[in-house]
């Protein structure tokens, strides 16, 4: 993982022998990263190759590397077509690749989406769809719903993505709203078997949420989707209230018999990554502790909380004794209250550095596993006990920065912008924070 982040003489602190905190956290975040590669993921998960046609789809931000995974290891023929977010793209000799955009949807996400359709038509019993799916592919998959143009689907998104609500809330909207999500791809490769291999970037790893579900049965309703848009009060044209309100854009429930083939496959999770990071730090001689996998909830909100957790263990060694490493996953939402430059990330980790205040032998790191932070190329941020100090030297206030959700200007300040570039994967956040002594026995240099 290259990172723009520069070392501060304070971010040296020493536990079990020569140990830097800064370089402890970013090997964790690689080793989450790497746990998830398709490279590594998708070769156990292949099926038995058919009596008819392989076709092989798929939409996310791993769905290209996940691709090229299968290539490499299918000895038979085999075709089909994936799209993957503009700088993802791997070079594949049989598969098709193309690349849209992400988080707010475009033509050539739209092109694909109608493209894949295309390709899936006329398939038979003999045939069967691999289909690759992870996280982003529900903007780069926007065909909407009858009577819906793109142009409608990228002001919903947008204002969904600024309005506070979780993922799960998003997708639902996005499902009912769509003429390829909700199991539709699923159905129209009927009655072809189709196997899906899945890299979760949701809680609780819930596949209908993963891409909103585009080849996987959708528990939610045309009214679960209304009352999302009224919770939020997301203004939506009146077209796009009669179309809910009528039924007509209905997602294929579990019982559907178009969807009577379908077999799937969680070939990498949130889990799976902080088991990975939690492995790196015991090597290193740090225990380590997973608070969850599935964390949702205001980001600022989740900081604060989390700080307070750290000074429980830093001041009184309670709930774990320091030094030792607290790790968490899952999905944080932004309420957009400012016009600064943030995501769920960084705006978590000044959050937790306000909460902090300076705490001396704390540190912390949090980024998303795919390597962009909201609609920025920078995958997190590393937070110091000096941060806010060395902020305020060069006048910057992190609370404006905080409330004017310029979370990632605020780090990009200071030097401690983690950037991965492209991951090829998506785990969802990743969140690290190292006690590395308790209160009144510091190990410090």
């Amino acid at each position: 993982m290259k990172d723009s982040t520069s070392a501060s003489p304070s971010s040296n602190v020493s536990v079990s022998g020569e140990l830097d905190a800064d370089r402890l956290m970013k090997r964790m975040f690689n080793a989450a990263i790497a746990i998830a590669q398709p490279s590594l993921r998708v070769p156990d998960f292949l099926p038995t190759p058919p009596r008819g046609r392989l076709i092989v789809i798929g939409a996310g931000k791993a769905s290209a590397a996940m691709a090229k995974a299968v290539e490499d290891h299918w000895e038979g023929p085999l075709e089909g077509i994936v799209v993957t977010r503009y700088g993802y793209a791997v070079p594949c000799k049989r598969i098709e690749i193309i690349e849209a955009a992400h988080p707010v949807p475009d033509e050539a996400g739209l092109t694909a989406a109608k493209r894949m359709l295309q390709r899936v038509s006329g398939l038979t019993a003999e045939d069967l769809v691999l289909c690759l799916i992870s996280g982003g592919g529900s903007s780069l998959l926007p065909l909407p719903a009858e009577g819906m143009t793109l142009q409608d689907k990228q002001d919903i998104n947008q204002a969904l993505l600024a309005s506070g609500a979780t993922i799960s809330e998003m997708n639902c909207v996005r499902r009912h709203l769509s003429a390829i999500k909700g199991g539709r791809l699923a159905a129209a490769c009927y009655p072809a078997r189709v196997v899906n291999l899945i890299i979760s970037d949701v809680p609780a790893d819930a596949a209908a949420d993963i891409a909103s579900g585009p080849t996987v049965p959708d528990p939610t309703s045309c009214a679960d989707a209304l009352a999302v848009l009224k919770r939020y009060e997301i203004k939506v044209s009146p077209a796009v209230i009669a179309l809910l309100e009528s039924g007509r854009s209905e997602t294929f429930k579990p019982d559907d018999p178009r969807l009577p083939h379908i077999e799937t496959h969680l070939i990498a999770t949130p889990q799976l990554a902080l088991e990975a990071a939690a492995r790196e730090a015991r090597a290193a001689g740090i225990e380590a502790h997973i608070l969850g996998d599935s964390i949702e909830g205001e980001a600022r909100d989740v900081g604060a909380v989390m700080a307070g957790i750290a000074k429980q263990v830093h001041r009184r060694g309670q709930p774990f004794e320091p030094p030792c490493i607290l790790l968490s996953g899952g999905e944080t939402t932004v309420t957009i209250r400012g016009n600064g430059r943030g995501g769920r990330n960084v705006e978590f980790l000044l959050s937790l550095g306000v909460a902090l205040n300076g705490e001396p032998e704390v540190f912390a790191i949090a980024g998303d596993t795919d390597g962009v932070d909201g609609q920025e190329e920078i995958a997190g941020a590393l937070l110091r006990p000096d941060t806010l100090s060395r902020a305020r030297e060069l006048g910057i206030r992190p609370t404006d920065r905080l409330e004017n959700n310029d979370a990632h200007g605020f780090f990009q300040a200071l030097g401690d912008s983690v950037v991965t570039g492209p991951t090829l994967t998506n785990v969802n956040d990743f969140r690290a924070i190292f006690i590395a002594a308790q209160h009144g026995n510091p190990r410090s240099n």
